[in-house]
């Protein structure tokens, strides 16, 4: 009986080949998915601010206006996105674009404690010159720090 290796990564089907042709989404096009989910948070987000504090909320040098402010700017948005992650693997923009976040484990289907992981993992990603973001550019597998601290690739879907 052959003993496993702890110590080894899981596999995938990525990894085993049991997959068609994989083919890893590129910068440019996680760029543009990124946009599209951003103009559609401020579409959401602004109408509930401008309701909530009025006009004056655009003009204030206050970093955070109040508990409706820290809700709508950044509770939603991190709770909408690892929900997004976890039920559809890919956000609003990645759908429209085609593209399909999954796991390197067992299975292809992200865990939600991936998903947070994956959201929390953005911020040494882009602390330091958004080299983590960058990093897809020049990754084999296009993988951010975030999808290799998540273990996760995004790949296009159609």
């Amino acid at each position: 009986m052959e003993k496993e290796n702890i110590y080894q990564a899981p596999s995938s089907v990525l990894d085993r080949g049991e997959e068609e042709e994989v083919v890893y989404a590129g910068f440019w096009v996680r760029v543009i998915a990124s946009i599209i989910d951003t103009v559609i948070l401020l579409l959401v987000s602004s109408p509930l601010l401008l309701l909530i504090y009025g006009k004056n909320y655009w003009v204030s040098d206050s970093f955070s206006k109040g508990f409706w402010d820290y809700i709508i700017s950044y509770a939603f948005p991190a709770i909408a996105i690892i929900l997004f992650w976890h039920y559809k693997s890919a956000t609003p923009g990645k759908m429209l674009l085609g593209l399909k976040i999954v796991s390197l484990g067992a299975t292809q289907q992200l865990s939600v404690g991936q998903s947070i992981g994956r959201y929390l993992a953005y911020f040494p990603s882009m602390f330091v010159f958004m080299i983590g973001i960058i990093w897809v550019a020049f990754d084999r597998r296009k993988q951010g720090w975030h999808d290799k601290l998540a273990n996760t690739v995004v790949i296009k879907s159609r």
